[in-house]
């Protein structure tokens, strides 16, 4: 990095700017001589800071209580970050639902909707679903649509950055979609769309079974599993976009699909009938041998698609999520199987956000990319190169 010169004030304030709000953001209200103490800058800087930000709307000041007023004389002025400035939106777009969760500034969650949508839905009717389902949400929580300053995306396919799904079989006219234009139109801010398993791993590692590992596989087990994987702390795409696609590994010779080893009857289950996936997982539970010799036969394939991860990245932890996160059981045969094929046996364990994993780290995405322009002087998980 260049040295910073005289010619550089607008760098220089934005720089304090981020400093500051990042010192007001870690606490409940901070008087001036806290923040200067905490941040270094001088007191008119800070102060400085402090009324540009109000007027932003992002600093506001605290009112001092009648009380501590009158024992004390006047009261030092105290500010906090205002969380409530602005709304973040994180939607996921899966096969049999959409969902939302919406937040605060500060990551906090407000509300939460989600409504059905039939597999067999083309992509228009789906993403009308998606609006539906923000419109009650925003309602609910009284939160205008122009409150809302980023909105992130967990959608199934290989994504391009600007959020076109190059690559997408699990949704009808998915493939090709401009999925990232599309939903502006309706959002007028930023839109980041990401895959569903990088938006879940991203959500494991901030507050699920992931919380405190920087080198993380996340595996979507299905009939068609994908991955999403953080490496020295930063979600890896790929070079396209691509990584974690495990579902193609039966095209390297690895076997029969995965609907094809659920199938109790001969007859290959249809890969989005997670209906027929629940009833073979239950008919194991009752002690069916031929649902059982089916699940047995998953759990393998499930683990040698992992271990090539595994083998691969060489993760701290291997989180499981997805419906197959639901199964008795499916630790330790992958704890022992994976002993078997790695070279050093990761950490394995259950999502922690279950069905809301995706969504809460679409939130991330739309957290992260706020973060970003407000206190710059930090490195996001999820930003892209």
């Amino acid at each position: 990095m260049g040295r910073m010169t005289g010619g550089d004030p607008s760098l220089l304030r934005r720089i304090n700017s981020a400093v500051v709000l990042h010192a007001l953001r870690g606490t409940e209200c901070a008087t001036l001589t806290e923040i200067t103490r905490v941040t270094g800058l001088s007191r008119p800087t800070v102060e400085g800071v402090v009324e540009g930000q109000i007027e932003a709307g992002l600093v506001v000041e605290v009112a001092a209580e009648e009380g501590a007023a009158r024992r004390q004389g006047r009261p030092a002025r105290r500010f906090r970050f205002r969380a409530e400035a602005g709304y973040l939106l994180g939607l996921e777009i899966g096969s049999h639902r959409v969902s939302a969760v919406l937040s605060d500034l500060d990551g906090r969650i407000l509300g939460t909707a989600q409504k059905a949508v039939l597999a067999s839905a083309p992509a228009d009717e789906r993403l009308e679903r998606l609006r539906a389902t923000v419109a009650d949400l925003l309602r609910r929580t009284g939160v205008s649509r122009q409150g809302v300053r980023a909105v992130g995306v967990g959608s199934p396919g290989i994504v391009e950055a600007d959020g076109t799904v190059r690559l997408g079989t699990a949704l009808p006219e998915w493939t090709g979609l401009e999925l990232g234009e599309r939903l502006r139109r309706s959002f007028r801010c930023p839109v980041l769309v990401e895959n569903d398993a990088n938006t879940a791993a991203v959500a494991e590692h901030w507050k699920g079974a992931a919380a405190g590992s920087d080198d993380v596989v996340y595996v979507m087990a299905g009939l068609s599993p994908g991955a999403g994987s953080l490496i020295g702390g930063r979600l890896h795409r790929g070079f396209g976009g691509a990584a974690g696609e495990i579902g193609a590994l039966h095209l390297l010779g690895r076997g029969e699909t995965p609907e094809t080893l659920l199938s109790t009857n001969g007859e290959p289950l249809h890969p989005l009938d997670e209906q027929a996936v629940a009833a073979v997982f239950a008919d194991a539970r009752d002690g069916d041998a031929q649902a059982q010799a089916a699940l047995d036969r998953f759990v393998r394939r499930l683990v040698h698609d992992v271990a090539a991860l595994v083998l691969a990245l060489d993760p701290e932890v291997v989180v499981i999520g997805g419906w197959a996160a639901g199964l008795d059981g499916v630790l330790e045969p992958l704890r022992k199987e994976l002993a078997r094929y790695c070279l050093r046996t990761p950490r394995v364990a259950l999502s922690v956000l279950g069905e809301a994993a995706v969504a809460t780290g679409a939130l991330r995405l739309a957290l992260d990319h706020v973060e970003e322009q407000l206190f710059a002087v930090e490195t996001t998980v999820t930003a892209r190169r």
